[in-house]
């Protein structure tokens, strides 16, 4: 029996788990699989669009949620998020998160659109996009999923918010991972690179590409050991920068793996390939859930339960042929109105309010029904399950997942002080 047990391997439920630990308490962490991570860009969204472009996020969270009753920001307040992000700093440190919560800066993506965020790898800092900087995107031929001249054309074109445009210019590389791979993975090119004598191969075809004050947009394959960025940029001899590409993202499975380090240096029990089925309450309250591994269920106990699980990509919600939203291992009421009211016919128009579906929770993070009670006192949420965000849109997933995680901490150690 573990004082805590987590459901979910994502950033919330990462946070979740190493912070109750540093507390002092047992803790099981249930996964069925790697986490959302690998999906995301390694960077940390705390609120981008509200709808308009934000500048300062911190300073707009609470704003957002009064205006948004239903959002996570109405529960999660600024100094949660604050609180969260400088946790996630101190514990993987400068080599794995640089930037201000207090200032979103906009970054490239793989389509050249420029991105607010406000904390980023260091391996992409010099990507900040900010009047005169000169900028030569480089693909590598045989990567499919990045194409440098649409990248610098659409940056070279863009207006920034206060005035002036980035140059922008596009050149080619022709760069085997492996002998006879033409159409490599980026993991895979980012496992090739770890390799040092493969990746001083790679720096010094771009180095005759790059001119005078120019600084080298690269896709996000830079090796999955942080330090490869660095000795790539040395011997390039400019700034070198990575842009983030589709999933599965080096950038996040660098994240996740120093995350998961860190569960396992802490001594969290780690029960990873196995689905959590269902739960067992008793007296109101949740005592235990039941896994299915290999041929066996087995049933893990706990005091305190936290849900991070994430949502409809994840498969902890799901819409059934009845169009009935369900979350799938507790039975908890889902709040997002009638299917009917959820999603609308224009593939092209605005976000589907399906979407927005998820878990309403109280002020401490516990889930409530219909009604605003709580359901199972002990049982709390955060992370990608609560409702009431476009998580995509506007850019806050990483805020939410931060300052969910932090407040729900808080509400459990609270808990367990208030009843010693």
């Amino acid at each position: 029996m573990s004082d805590v047990i987590v459901i979910g391997a994502g950033l919330a439920g990462l946070t979740a788990a190493l912070r109750l630990r540093q507390q002092g308490k047992s803790v099981t962490l249930l996964t069925k699989g790697l986490g959302g991570l690998q999906l995301g860009q390694g960077t940390i969204d705390i609120l981008g669009y509200a709808p308009e472009r934000v500048a300062n996020p911190v300073q707009a969270l609470e704003e957002h949620g009064r205006e948004h009753p239903e959002h996570p920001y109405a529960k999660i307040t600024s100094q949660d998020v604050e609180q969260g992000v400088r946790w996630l700093v101190d514990t993987l440190g400068t080599d794995q998160l640089n930037g201000d919560m207090h200032r979103n800066a906009l970054y490239p993506t793989a389509v050249g659109a420029m991105r607010p965020t406000a904390l980023v790898p260091p391996s992409m800092v010099a990507g900040a996009c900010e009047a005169g900087k000169k900028f030569v995107i480089v693909g590598i031929r045989e990567l499919k999923d990045f194409y440098p001249q649409l990248v610098a054309e659409n940056l070279a074109r863009t207006d920034l918010p206060g005035g002036g445009r980035v140059e922008a210019r596009s050149e080619h590389i022709s760069f085997q991972a492996r002998d006879g791979e033409n159409d490599p993975s980026g993991l895979t090119m980012a496992r090739a690179l770890d390799d040092p004598a493969t990746r001083r191969r790679f720096a010094e075809l771009v180095k005759p590409l790059v001119r005078e004050g120019e600084s080298v947009g690269l896709p996000a394959v830079l090796g999955v050991d942080p330090a490869a960025w660095k000795e790539i940029q040395e011997i390039v001899g400019a700034p070198v920068f990575e842009i983030p590409l589709p999933p599965p993202s080096v950038p996040g499975f660098r994240q996740n793996t120093a995350l998961l380090d860190l569960v396992k240096q802490a001594r969290i029990r780690l029960v990873n390939g196995t689905k959590v089925i269902r739960a067992r309450v008793e007296d109101g309250l949740v005592k235990g859930v039941t896994i299915k591994g290999t041929g066996h269920e087995q049933e893990y106990t706990a005091d305190t339960f936290v849900l991070a699980a994430g949502g409809f990509e994840s498969g902890a919600l799901t819409l059934d042929s009845h169009n009935e939203l369900h979350e799938t291992i507790f039975g908890l009421p889902v709040r997002g109105g009638k299917i009917s009211d959820m999603v609308h016919g224009d593939y092209w128009g605005g976000d589907q309010p399906l979407f927005k579906a998820g878990l309403a929770v109280d002020d401490q993070m516990r889930v409530v029904g219909d009604d605003d009670t709580v359901v199972y006192p002990n049982l709390y949420a955060c992370g990608g399950n609560l409702s009431g965000a476009q998580r995509w849109t506007e850019k806050s997933g990483e805020g939410i997942a931060l300052g969910s995680a932090m407040r729900a901490v808080d509400a459990i150690l609270a808990d367990v002080k208030e009843k010693n």
